[in-house]
């Protein structure tokens, strides 16, 4: 039996895990620089102690109204191959380990863009967690957000 440790954080009350190896810090930052003609997902610009880091709005990246972004807001700072880009998110959560035997694929009741951004889910007590997919989730050109903007 493997498991692996995921951290958690909540989008409008539904709990989601990233595998803590691609998070690089949690934090609460309040001054975003806007990035005009930016996608709706794209939350705006912060420096992050001499890095600048792009924040994707995950309210947008699941189909859900953006956030106002006017005081703090709670980062999931990720990193890729490429570089480290900013979750904003509504809740941080704890680090919790997980066996990969109770991983499931995403439930058929999922639809929508959040169908896209989850590798699958883990039924925890009384709640269920959605395992987000970090590529897909940080890319702001996806289908569902072409077309909801044309």
């Amino acid at each position: 039996m493997s498991g692996r440790q995921y951290a958690t954080f909540e989008v409008e009350d539904q709990l989601f895990g990233l595998d803590v190896a691609q998070v690089q810090e949690v934090l609460s930052f309040h001054e975003y620089t806007p990035v005009p003609l930016a996608p709706r997902a794209v939350g705006g610009l912060f420096n992050l102690r001499g890095q600048v880091i792009a924040a994707v709005d995950l309210r947008v990246q699941l189909g859900l109204p953006s956030r106002d972004l006017e005081g703090p807001a709670m980062n999931v700072i990720v990193r890729t191959d490429e570089e480290s880009v900013s979750l904003l998110v509504d809740k941080i959560g704890e680090v919790i380990e997980l066996d990969d035997d109770v991983f499931e694929p995403p439930p058929d009741t999922l639809t929508g863009p959040s169908r896209d951004l989850i590798t699958g889910a883990f039924k925890l007590d009384g709640r269920l967690m959605l395992a987000l997919d970090t590529v897909r989730a940080i890319d702001t050109a996806s289908p569902h957000l072409i077309e909801e903007r044309a």
